[in-house]
């Protein structure tokens, strides 16, 4: 099964200072993996937090399936990561610490057909920061053009 999908948050990578990446699954149920499958994800304000010593990302939109019926879904609530202890107790710990968050920064499905969730650690960052982004952005585009 080689489905093609790979969902990006592009705001993500804007507005934060990615330190640190883990693959992740999430918990789904039938429809909405019918959903992701068709690309139907929105990643708008989403973000992730921990609750009782989980992952759970808050504010991730999956539409509803058109042919669910009955069984559909709800196309926004809290939906559960998957991490091992080890890794959920290391990146807890450093979201207590001033400034880190925990971002989605994409969603695909993997070799097996599984949905997986890549996510970020990261710092937010000021406009000053945001500004460099931009111009480093266009001077490699400038770069591209005149190489071509």
């Amino acid at each position: 099964m080689s489905d093609n999908v790979y969902i990006k948050n592009r705001p993500a990578t804007f507005e934060y200072a990615i330190e640190d990446r883990l693959k992740a699954g999430i918990v789904l149920t039938g429809s909405e993996i019918k959903s992701v499958r068709n690309s139907k994800v929105s990643f708008n304000d989403s973000y992730c937090f921990f609750n009782n010593g989980e992952l759970w990302i808050k504010s991730l939109h999956i539409a509803e399936y058109v042919n669910a019926g009955y069984a559909g879904h709800v196309p926004v609530h809290d939906r559960k990561l998957l991490l091992t202890r080890k890794e959920l107790a290391k990146w807890e710990a450093k979201v207590r610490e001033k400034g880190y968050s925990i971002v989605p920064l994409n969603m695909y499905i993997d070799e097996k057909g599984l949905a997986k969730m890549e996510i970020g650690l990261g710092k937010g960052k000021k406009l000053h920061d945001k500004r460099e982004s931009i111009k480093s952005r266009d001077v490699e585009k400038e770069m591209k053009r005149f190489l071509k």
